[in-house]
């Protein structure tokens, strides 16, 4: 998925894969074919009964109604019934392997009852209740109080207006601990009219799902309200489109868009020879940025203005989301896990998982005959090597230590420098491509190792960088190990020329003065900072510890007090006076270090960015010319 400054970050992947697939077959094949009751006044009591003979009286099955009123768009309520409940029940709210939107802030009101009698809802932790009841059935009653409307709204975090909104998922669920297997029905009340699409398992009612687990239940989110809907199949296999609008959005060419949609999904179901899910959803929302990638469904931000003028950048991040499907979801890093409330360790292969689902974005809309915002491949890469060389951080460190810094929270995880494992990954699966087709004389590419690590790593083990090292050598029949070290494992900067040789290319790279929209010197203002939980000020990240703000004695993680005098302790405020700095002024910046004022004086300067260009090797061999004509035309 993406940040709010457009850079791809890491977003959630499948839950409970490890467990939950094979539960999810055998759940559904043991549940739908066998009859259901002929009678159902009330369909949620009646399914759970159905639950309750197929899983045995000993099992928690978990019932779930979840309300929405269009007059109060402020909280959702959730009704929980439990089942074959124990004598004390622990309940949480899960936490996303990568990003954790902490929605257990926002759980209001509980309460619980069994046989007739209110029961103490006890918070042991941030995310973990305890009720204690007698067993047998237990309701469990709270609210989502949802937080402020947000400027610039995430796509995968819930919102609601009187037309729609984005519920359930991990931001509405709690889950009984200790039962993350146990099946549950969710029904959803809803005002007249409105639709709903998730990726959970319909049932006979319109209004409620099945889940197999508590996995599938938290990573399937559902969009409701008033939204238009396009269908189509990919080898038998139903897909959908779901666009939900602003009132007065900007019309724009659905049935074209949708169209393209349907050639990405058939170019990577190519790829990999099938598709790993029953149907999915494409869930897209007007006014919103970013994406998150779900088993069998993708929430997208992509306002109608964007898609009416240039669709080119919601098609690449829906072919990057949509790719994530098999790399990452299914394909994972071996440090996720199942469901948990707790956060996840870091995962070092973030470089693989996201940055050659990035290599695929641009492939895969090529392979298609779709826009991509560079005009030729050659093109593209050349601006990934600039994107590479111009953050310092991506040839100092490596691939796997930027990886398990991704999302961690910790501003002082890379030092003074930033870099991302997006554009460390994707340049390193356009240069392991070019080797595997080099080795193998074009008879295979890297579209084989992706095959190779959905066979070995869509089950019960998440892969390793030295995994991924074994599939290239594997499908090339050479030695990467040299490569993996440098890159993977230490930060060696990666030596382009040597890899574009092997298809009769080089780069030519020249540095110079950053530029702005008028040509004039562009101001370096490449300093973040991140808004802390505990409220003592946001805390800074730098770019380079050699730019105006490093010399000038600042480092990641001081936390921000004030510029110019002016209280200033926000990214917001940060941001504000970096829009308006030019070359040569002066920033006093009072930050707080370990506790300790600090007062520094930053003179900002311009600085210099590369720019690449990739020609052809005269008398490159006809084995590299035929190489290079082939990966130039995407093949």
């Amino acid at each position: 998925m993406r940040d709010s400054n457009g850079r791809y970050v890491a977003g959630i992947r499948g839950h409970d894969l490890t467990q939950g697939i094979a539960m999810h077959r055998l759940a559904l094949t043991v549940l739908l074919l066998a009859p259901l009751p002929a009678v159902a006044q009330h369909p949620l009591t009646h399914f759970s009964d159905a639950i309750d003979l197929r899983f045995g009286r000993a099992q928690p099955v978990i019932s779930y109604r979840l309300t929405v009123s269009a007059a109060d768009t402020t909280r959702i309520d959730v009704t929980m019934h439990i089942r074959n409940a124990p004598d004390t029940i622990r309940l949480a709210m899960a936490a996303h392997p990568e990003y954790d939107d902490k929605f257990w802030r926002y759980v209001v009101e509980p309460a619980a009852d069994s046989e007739g009698r209110a029961r103490p809802v006890v918070r042991e932790d941030s995310a973990v209740w305890r009720v204690v009841a007698p067993g047998g059935d237990v309701t469990v009653r709270y609210a989502i109080g949802l937080p402020a409307r947000e400027a610039s709204r995430a796509a995968w975090r819930p919102f609601l207006t009187p037309t729609g909104g984005l519920v359930g998922g991990p931001h509405s669920f709690m889950y009984v601990l200790g039962q993350e297997l146990a099946p549950a029905v969710v029904t959803f009340d809803l005002p007249p009219g409105w639709q709903i699409a998730t990726g959970l398992t319909p049932t006979s009612d319109p209004r409620t799902y099945f889940a197999p687990s508590v996995g599938v239940l938290v990573d399937s989110p559902a969009l409701v309200g008033r939204f238009a809907e396009w269908r189509f199949a990919v080898d038998g296999v139903p897909h959908r489109v779901v666009y939900w609008r602003l009132p007065g959005a900007v019309p724009f060419d659905t049935v074209v868009f949708a169209g393209q949609i349907e050639r990405i999904v058939r170019e990577a179901v190519r790829l990999f020879g099938r598709a790993p899910y029953r149907e999915y959803s494409f869930l897209i929302q007007d006014g919103a940025w970013g994406a998150l990638e779900h088993a069998n469904s993708v929430t997208i931000g992509a306002p109608s203005a964007t898609l009416a003028t240039d669709a080119t950048d919601a098609l690449e991040e829906i072919a990057h989301e949509y790719f994530h499907t098999w790399n990452l979801v299914r394909i994972r890093p071996a440090e996720y896990r199942g469901v948990s409330h707790l956060p996840a360790p870091p995962a070092g292969g973030l470089w693989f998982s996201e940055g050659v689902t990035m290599y695929y974005a641009d492939l895969l809309l090529r392979r298609a005959g779709l826009p991509t915002a560079d005009s030729t491949r050659a093109a593209h890469l050349a601006r990934l090597i600039e994107r590479y060389l111009g953050s310092p951080g991506n040839t100092r460190l490596s691939a796997e230590q930027v990886s398990r810094s991704a999302n961690s929270g910790d501003p002082l995880a890379l030092g003074d420098y930033d870099a991302s494992p997006h554009v460390q990954g994707e340049l390193m699966g356009a240069m392991l491509d070019l080797v595997i087709r080099s080795a193998t004389a074009g008879r295979r590419s890297l579209d084989d190792v992706m095959r190779l690590m959905l066979e070995r790593f869509s089950g019960v083990r998440g892969f390793t960088g030295r995994d991924v090292q074994q599939a290239v050598e594997e499908v090339c029949g050479c030695a990467v190990s040299d490569f993996f070290e440098a890159h993977v494992r230490r930060g060696t900067p990666i030596p382009v020329d040597r890899y574009l040789a092997l298809a009769g290319l080089r780069s030519r790279i020249t540095w110079a003065p950053a530029l702005d929209r008028e040509g004039h010197p562009a101001p370096d203002t490449w300093i973040g900072a991140a808004n802390q939980a505990d409220g003592r000020g946001a805390a800074l990240r730098l770019h380079d510890p050699a730019s105006a703000w490093g010399r000038a004695g600042l480092h990641s993680g001081d936390r921000l007090v004030a510029v110019n005098g002016r209280p200033a302790s926000s990214w917001s405020e940060l941001r504000a006076v970096l829009g308006r700095v030019r070359i040569g002024d002066t920033l006093v910046m009072d930050v707080r270090r370990a506790g300790t004022p600090v007062r520094a004086r930053v003179v900002v300067t311009g600085y210099r960015q590369p720019m690449v260009r990739i020609d052809t090797v005269p008398g490159a061999s006809p084995a590299a010319r035929t190489l290079r004509e082939r990966w130039l035309a995407s093949r």
